[in-house]
């Protein structure tokens, strides 16, 4: 159905208005009528024109995939093939998950040519996306009417975790950069489990490093040089259950899990390890343990579109699947948020992990927690709250420990943490040859 513009409404309210004083004085009617006549025949005369224009047509380029968080610019193209220039409000149907800066435009196109814009989005959920329609107001000629034009044009998208700032990390994941991050290497020269390489001998080598037959050969001391073994495997756990809905910023715990698992593939991949994942508690998902860097993009296209559910964690029955899917010696990342009524599951899941694996469990504390704590105490409400976090917390630090003395590699972080603290740990297990 066409709309009638402000114009159409602000002439038909002028002969009202004339109308009114035609009541008054009997020598306004005729002009009137006259005056309304031909609005009515101009007014049908531009509806019809506004029907018989050319269509317009658009096109949309939206990238294939979208970084979580990032903004980003959506292109469109607007082709007028009629006679006459065109004024024109386009609207872009957006999925309901994004924010938009720059919509609807008002545009001004002529004759027989294209016109070219574009607006930021940003997306503030990960997954599949369908951008449907484009929607057009097109004013007619002399401005009385506007045609609704719905154009069927879509256009799919995947939203990714952050890789922009994923491949920034990753050109600090070097040994000689690392440090920038935060991430300590502790591996001293000559230590490891596999051979590396001869080279001369170099003052603080220990004895043991000698190569004898070497030293003999070129009459001066050669040294062995090892490094951390390769060919090793990591398998993350993700707990994909509703506690990981929790939201200090503006990624969830879920959202910082996801960046620390692809930060800590990229820097295991190139030690040489393989790397591996598997979710539970919520959609189940299985990456066999692979090398290379192809293994990034094969764990961002399983995890792009992954979101936690309303499910609390079963560790008992991850530990099984895991048990049953994976026959080798790998190093296992459990991922979750420890509460005290896990410790028994939990302990039995690490337990019947550790006949095979190594174990690690990475538990996430709510930022929220200490900034309760730092507020000032004025109120009884305010007393209540504070001893109630305490109490929560000492349940918590209880959970912990019975990991700890139970012998399981175990670490708490806050999610802005989490991606160093892990690293940190992994070449920690890494040189100290326990795997």
């Amino acid at each position: 159905m066409p709309l009638p513009s402000k114009r159409l409404f602000y002439s038909l309210l002028l002969f009202s208005f004339i109308g009114l004083l035609a009541t008054f004085w009997s020598a306004l009617i005729d002009l009137w009528q006259l005056g309304l006549y031909a609005l009515l025949i101009i007014s049908s005369i531009d509806l019809l024109q506004l029907y018989l224009k050319q269509p317009i047509e658009v096109w949309r380029n939206v990238p294939s995939s979208l970084p979580l968080g990032v903004y980003r610019h959506i292109k469109l193209r607007v082709q007028n093939h009629s006679k006459y220039s065109q004024i024109l409000q386009v609207y872009d149907h957006y999925p309901q998950s994004m924010e938009v800066e720059g919509l609807p435009v008002t545009l001004s196109v002529a004759p027989k040519v294209y016109a070219d814009f574009e607006y930021q989005l940003i997306a503030t959920e990960r997954g599949r996306f369908i951008f449907p329609l484009v929607q057009i107001h097109l004013d007619s000629l002399l401005g009385f009417w506007q045609r609704n034009i719905k154009l069927d044009i879509s256009n799919e998208t995947r939203v990714y975790p952050n890789f922009a700032a994923l491949s920034q990390y990753a050109l600090l994941a070097t040994d000689n950069n690392l440090s920038q991050m935060g991430i300590i290497k502790k591996r001293r020269r000559g230590e490891g489990q596999d051979f590396h390489q001869l080279r001369e001998y170099r003052q603080g080598d220990a004895l043991r490093q000698i190569d004898w037959k070497a030293t003999a050969r070129s009459l001066k001391l050669i040294s062995r040089e090892y490094q951390d073994e390769r060919d090793q495997e990591i398998i993350f756990m993700l707990d994909c259950g509703h506690r990981m809905l929790a939201k200090d910023d503006e990624l969830s715990h879920f959202d910082h899990t996801l960046n620390a698992i692809l930060l800590l593939s990229y820097v295991a991949l190139r030690q040489g390890d393989a790397v591996g994942l598997g979710t539970f508690s919520g959609e189940s998902r299985w990456i066999a343990p692979r090398k290379g860097y192809h293994t990034i993009q094969r764990i961002l296209n399983t995890i792009y579109d992954l979101q936690p559910s309303n499910e609390s964690p079963d560790f008992s029955k991850a530990a099984t699947d895991l048990m049953i899917r994976h026959k080798k010696r790998a190093f296992v990342i459990v991922l979750t948020n420890i509460r005290d009524e896990d410790s028994d599951d939990l302990l039995l899941a690490i337990n019947l992990l550790r006949k095979r694996h190594l174990v690690l469990v990475s538990s996430l504390r709510e930022k929220a927690i200490d900034n309760v704590l730092k507020q000032p105490v004025k109120k009884l409400p305010d007393a209540i709250l504070n001893a109630a976090t305490h109490q929560y917390l000492q349940y918590r630090k209880k959970a912990f420990e019975k990991l700890l003395h139970n012998g399981t590699n175990a670490l708490e972080t806050t999610p802005d943490h989490l991606s160093v603290e892990l690293i940190n740990a992994y070449l920690n297990i890494k040189s100290s040859g326990i795997l």
